[in-house]
């Protein structure tokens, strides 16, 4: 299933190569010149520090697979719910007006990103955010979190694929519904990025943050009251071999 689910995530990132081309081909025949492909791989080492930190915190489930249960899910919303209002506070700032990201910028969406690893927790509403809290434009750190998305799943692809082929977790993945999932995550994502390009700079995201803290509050008092098709607010323990 995770594999399927990075796979679907390559979906998604057709968009991010068609919307943003004109960056990708600059960045390929500029190098030196286009500091992006420079600040999209500092943004990485936050995420993949992150990413460390919580295999070494949780070795027994292999990291953020601690979360995978649902049992945090209530807690995310939440969470995102926090960083949504955050971002339309601060977006509202004289001071938040930079165009471009830097390198402060990078390292510290990069840190969100790596936050934002956690189910549940929107990883482009965490991610913008740390854009601007930073002092970027909301729709300056929208497209970079975007693109910033590319090497996160290339670099997910090549980790979690490397094991599904060690594993021959390929063999049990049925070619035609995948080719159809990842279709309509392709579409759906181009319609969802340029949605976001239009918008994010227009309306107040706090709407949405409304939406995400009822649906985690719901969920979180489901949960408190035992219900039992939700799991325990608990970290599960990892499964005996």
């Amino acid at each position: 299933m995770k594999m399927l689910d990075i796979l679907l995530h390559v979906g998604t990132l057709i968009p991010v190569l068609v919307i943003f081309r004109k960056e990708w081909i600059d960045m390929i025949r500029h190098p030196l010149r286009n500091k992006t492909l420079l600040l999209l791989f500092i943004a990485s080492l936050p995420t993949l520090g992150v990413y460390l930190l919580a295999k070494k915190a949780f070795p027994g489930v292999d990291g953020f697979a601690v979360f995978d249960s649902g049992w945090f899910l209530g807690a995310s919303f939440l969470l995102t719910a926090v960083f949504l209002l955050i971002c339309d506070a601060r977006g509202r700032s004289p001071s938040c007006r930079k165009a471009r990201p830097g390198v402060g910028t990078a390292l510290l969406m990069g840190l969100f990103q790596g936050v934002g690893m956690i189910p549940g927790v929107s990883r482009s509403g965490s991610t913008i955010t740390g854009g601007v809290l930073s002092g970027v434009r909301k729709d300056a750190a929208a497209r970079f979190s975007f693109m910033m998305s590319a090497p996160a799943i290339l670099g997910s692809l090549l980790m979690e694929g490397k094991d599904a082929i060690e594993e021959g977790y390929l063999s049990q993945i049925q070619l035609v519904p995948t080719l159809i999932g990842i279709l309509v995550a392709c579409v759906c994502g181009f319609l969802a990025i340029r949605l976001m390009l239009k918008i994010i700079s227009r309306v107040p995201m706090a709407w949405f943050a409304l939406y995400l803290a009822v649906i985690g509050i719901l969920y979180l008092f489901l949960q408190l009251q035992g219900n039992p098709m939700l799991p325990p607010f608990a970290v599960p323990a990892p499964a005996m071999g």
